[in-house]
């Protein structure tokens, strides 16, 4: 889980800085667990561009991953950790004692060979995914379910990790990456350990090729538009909009930093006890 950056011979490899991969030991996925995935090219089912800056990229295709760990009491060996092209996390590939295989998203510290399970009585360890209730207050946690059964959502990405402040009653009081506490039910299951690759925010892409080979398009700003195509465009030299400033939005003038997004009576309110902003 290191990095590894170039000698400058170009100008692009200056600031590249990439991961080195040394933490895979499995470099072709697993067959059965993967599914075709088609690009879309930000367009939606009328052939209409809904998502800009897509565009693209290598061919991929989909790991499907268990987000449910519903085969409770099985345990199972780790077979490899693998790169998935489609998260931040690295996947762990699982062989039960059944013979069935699965993916998960692979923690900070899961080795080859190490035991995993799932169930209300897993053992405490790193990669097991148990009911919030049977875990320690003060342990880190990822892949966290919000609703009994439908599989983690929260703490996902690479380097994720969640903190279970107490247990009151049925629900457990958890603190999010973003600083957000919030009520959990206490049956929903959690993974134990922090998500790995951390140093993937640490990663220079370098070049606009590179996110070209992701399936990232480059966008031009609203500021070097014209008044007819943004409204950010316009006026004489470089303006912060037509004339006189404007703030920061999209071609349809949309805020693009501080507008309010989320509904102000959506039912979850009631489980957020401390908002991420102070």
């Amino acid at each position: 889980m290191g990095l590894k950056s170039f000698r400058p011979l170009t100008s692009s490899l200056r600031g590249t800085v990439l991961s080195d991969f040394a933490e895979l030991t499995k470099h072709t996925p697993e067959k059965s667990l993967t599914v075709a995935k088609r690009r879309t090219g930000g367009r939606n089912n009328l052939g209409r561009m809904t998502a800009r800056g897509i565009g693209g990229g290598h061919k991929q295709r989909y790991r499907i991953i268990d987000f449910k760990r519903d085969k409770v009491g099985v345990p199972a060996i780790v077979e490899g950790i693998e790169y998935d092209p489609n998260r931040t996390a690295r996947i762990a590939l699982l062989k039960y004692q059944d013979g069935e295989k699965r993916y998960i998203i692979a923690p900070i510290d899961l080795k080859v060979g190490a035991t995993v399970m799932s169930g209300p009585t897993a053992e405490l360890a790193s990669g097991n995914s148990l009911p919030l209730r049977k875990i320690l207050p003060g342990m880190p946690i990822h892949n966290i379910e919000l609703h009994h059964g439908r599989g983690g959502q929260l703490c996902r990405s690479a380097a994720m990790a969640s903190l279970i402040m107490a247990i009151e009653g049925d629900y457990a009081l958890v603190k999010l990456p973003s600083g957000e506490l919030r009520k959990i039910h206490a049956d929903c299951y959690a993974t134990i350990g922090q998500v790995g690759n951390p140093d993937n925010m640490n990663i220079m892409l370098g070049k606009a090729g590179r996110s070209r080979w992701l399936g990232i398009r480059g966008i031009s700003r609203g500021m070097c538009r014209n008044p007819v195509d943004h409204p950010m465009g316009g006026g004489q030299g470089k303006s912060k909009g037509g004339g006189g400033w404007h703030h920061p939005c999209s071609p349809w003038g949309k805020l693009a930093k501080g507008g309010k997004s989320r509904r102000k009576k959506k039912y979850s309110n009631a489980f957020i006890v401390e908002r991420r902003k102070k």
